[in-house]
Parts: C-alpha cells; sequence; structure tokens
C-alpha cells in the first residue's frame, strides 16, 4: 500500500476511481429498495443518502487509514443502508493489507452489525434471518477474497526475493568458480613450469659464469637449454589441455579427454624421469620408491606397485617431488636432496623430500652459478597444501634446525 505522503500512481488512481464506483453503484442498486422501506420519511431518506455518498467519498482515505476507517463505515452500515457498499470495500482493504488480527475483529463487527440493521431497517422483500445471512455471507465473502489476494501477493513477494536470492548466489558461485580456476591454472603453471624454468636457469647460470669454457661443455649446456625450454613448451601445451578438461578431469590421465590428443599427466612411475633430470644438471638425489618398501621387489613388481597407485595420488606425489627439486635447486643448489615414496595400499603413500640447509643465509637462500638467485614466488608450498588437501591427503614443510622437510600423506585405497 502507498504511503499518504507518496503520489498515486495510475494504478492506484484506477483501483480507488473503481472502488469508488462500485460503492456508488451498491447506492443505485439499493435506493429502490431504501424508498419502499416501511417507516422510512423523506427526511431520513435524504439523511441516509448523503451519508452514503459520504461514505463513498472517504474511500479515498482508505490508503491512510485503512483500518479507522473500516471500523466507522462498518458501524454506520448498522443504521444505513447505503453504507455497507463503501464498508465492503474498507474491509477488503483491510484484509488485503493488515495482519489477520485487525481483519477478525472488523470481520466480528461486521457481522454483528448484520444482527442490528434487520431491526433498525427492516427490509420489506427479506425476513430476519435471510436478511442476517445475506448481510453476513457479503462481508465474509469480501474478507475471504481480500485474503486470498494477500496471501497470494505474499506468494509472489516470496518468489521474487527468491528469484533474486538464487540470481545473487548464482552470481557469487560463478565468481567462486572463477576464483577456483585462476588458482588451479597458477597452481599447474607453477608446478609445471617452474622445474623447467629453474633447469633453464641453472644451465643458463653456468654459461654465464664459465664463457670460458670447453665448447664441448658449451654445447652440452646449449642442448640442454634447448630440450629443457622444448619440454617446458610441452608442458605448458598440456597444461592448457588440462584446464580445458573438466574438473580435475581424472579420466585425462589415460591420454584421452579434453583437448583430443594431449599427453598422458604424470603419475608415479614418472618420477624416476624426474629424478634423472635433477641429476643430470649437478643436484645429487638420493632416491628410493615402493619398491624399497614392498621388500626387495623386481623392476616389474616395483612397476605394477606404482601402477597400482590412483593417478591422481600418483599425480599428486610428481608434483610433491618436483617442488621439493624445484625448492633445493633454488636455495641449496650444492646439497644433496633424499627422496623417499613409501607406503601400500590400504595405508596411504608417504612421499618425503629433505634436504640440507645451505650455509649462506642461514639456508633461506643460495646463488647459483651466476651468481644471483632463482627467483621464486613463494606461492608453490601453499599450492602444493591445496592440491594434497584437494586429493585427501595433508602436506608439511619446513626446517628442522640442519635441513629442509617436505612430507606428505596421500590416501591409496586397498
Amino acid at each position: 500500500m502507498n504511503s499518504s505522503s507518496g503520489a498515486r500512481t495510475a494504478r492506484d488512481w484506477t483501483v480507488d476511481i473503481a472502488c469508488f464506483l462500485l460503492a456508488a453503484a451498491f447506492i443505485l442498486f439499493t435506493v429502490d429498495s431504501a424508498a419502499r422501506a416501511p417507516g422510512t420519511t423523506h427526511g431520513v431518506f435524504v439523511a441516509d443518502q448523503v451519508v452514503g455518498a459520504l461514505s463513498c467519498a472517504a474511500l479515498w482515505l482508505r490508503r491512510r487509514w485503512p483500518v479507522p476507517l473500516a471500523a466507522v463505515l462498518v458501524g454506520l452500515s448498522a443504521v444505513s443502508q447505503f453504507v455497507p457498499g463503501a464498508a465492503a470495500v474498507a474491509l477488503f482493504t483491510v484484509a488485503v493489507h493488515r495482519p489477520f488480527r485487525a481483519t477478525a475483529w472488523l470481520g466480528g463487527l461486521a457481522v454483528a452489525t448484520t444482527l442490528v440493521y434487520p431491526l433498525v431497517r427492516p427490509d420489506p422483500d427479506l425476513s430476519f434471518g435471510a436478511a442476517v445471512l445475506v448481510g453476513s455471507m457479503l462481508y465474509l465473502a469480501v474478507i475471504g477474497w481480500g485474503m486470498f489476494v494477500r496471501s497470494r501477493r505474499q506468494l509472489l513477494l516470496s518468489l521474487r526475493e527468491r528469484a533474486l536470492r538464487a540470481e545473487a548466489e548464482a552470481g557469487l558461485r560463478a565468481e567462486r568458480a572463477q576464483r577456483l580456476t585462476r588458482e588451479r591454472i597458477a597452481r599447474e603453471m607453477h608446478d609445471v613450469l617452474a622445474h623447467r624454468l629453474s633447469l633453464l636457469s641453472v644451465h643458463a647460470g653456468a654459461l654465464e659464469y664459465r664463457p670460458d669454457a670447453p665448447p664441448e661443455q658449451i654445447a652440452v649446456a646449449a642442448g640442454v637449454i634447448r630440450s629443457s625450454a622444448h619440454q617446458a613448451l610441452e608442458d605448458l601445451r598440456e597444461v592448457i589441455g588440462v584446464l580445458r578438461a573438466p574438473d580435475d578431469a581424472e579420466a585425462d590421465a589415460d591420454g584421452e579427454g579434453a583437448g583430443g590428443g594431449s599427453r598422458p599427466q604424470p603419475t608415479l612411475a614418472d618420477v624416476p624421469r624426474l629424478v634423472a633430470e635433477a641429476r643430470l644438471v649437478g643436484t645429487e638425489v638420493s632416491y628410493a620408491s615402493v619398491a624399497e618398501a614392498g621388500g626387495g621387489m623386481g623392476a616389474d613388481q616395483a612397476e605394477g606397485a606404482a601402477a597400482s597407485v590412483p593417478a591422481a595420488t600418483g599425480r599428486t606425489a610428481y608434483r610433491i617431488v618436483q617442488e621439493g627439486l624445484t625448492n633445493a635447486r633454488k636455495h641449496a643448489p650444492d646439497a644433496p636432496v633424499e627422496v623417499r615414496i613409501t607406503g601400500a595400499a590400504g595405508e596411504g603413500l608417504r612421499v618425503a623430500v629433505s634436504n640440507p640447509l645451505a650455509a649462506r643465509d642461514g639456508g633461506r637462500s643460495a646463488p647459483d652459478a651466476s651468481g644471483s638467485a632463482i627467483p621464486g614466488a613463494g606461492q608453490g608450498l601453499i599450492g602444493l597444501a591445496e592440491r594434497a588437501q584437494l586429493a585427501g591427503g595433508r602436506l608439511e614443510s619446513g626446517a628442522d634446525g640442519t635441513a629442509f622437510r617436505l612430507s606428505a600423506w596421500l590416501p591409496w585405497p586397498s
């Protein structure tokens, strides 16, 4: 309902005029029976018409004072034959715009007036009981209609609010999906490219530090740089293909999925190749895999054990080892690195990467061959922790005084 201080809209004007005409039509419809009512003098008839006209005009105040106006009009309907039409409109307004409590007591008052009116203004065509029944049915029908309109409006308002809430939630979900996608892209880019680019930095730094090296060594370093750059491009293409696939595209582990012929994702069986690349650039790596954990398995058995690890778990273990080797190469380039992957189906997979702290700067950083530290954003371990958590595992990292340790437990169902 509009406030009295607010301007009426075109719809408000239409509804108000319709209510006025409806009440006036009721007067015209009953004027003949009022004139023929026994005991109705000319003065009473004129006074009744004036009261009826004023009640119709008073309906313009129903938006400002709906309950007081309805109470007055219902009270007058007990003695005036021309007021019930306006009183019914006022009751309808209260039923639509006011709580049930106000509607109930006004409805009770209206029914009570139907008991009084036949005594004050008897109808020659209706008995007392019929007059009471007709009047009560009229008021109750108007009140019921108003309550139906009120409930329908509340339902529409609730649906509208629910739609707005759903739209807002959809927007939030879209923003969250975009944020998760950005985080996933950043994590994949870091995990895949940081390792390759650190290799490039080491070899390029060696060439800069030793420009007088024998041509054979320069050729070998240049070949490694070319190979690493090519591999970095292949890894970048692989990451883009994975990110175009459905979330976490586990089915892509076998090389099938989004991107058509995209290369398979790394698994636990690819860790030895990762270790070999680290050894190629001069990092001393001690590596033990699930083969040792199985009590002297052969090569075929070791491959079978690695193959039995779920693809998501194996990929996460690969990324953890990759990040551990990259960090060791950045912050302690001359320190040996120990990589241990143990576990069994039903117990979980444990991945541990450790290296002694570098002597310079308390082990926090160390220069490479070129005399400048390999840059890093410091977000790799955070991304690894998120990756391990998404895989259902946990990751811990930190220095214990003599070495930096990176350890993780990942689920390996039986």
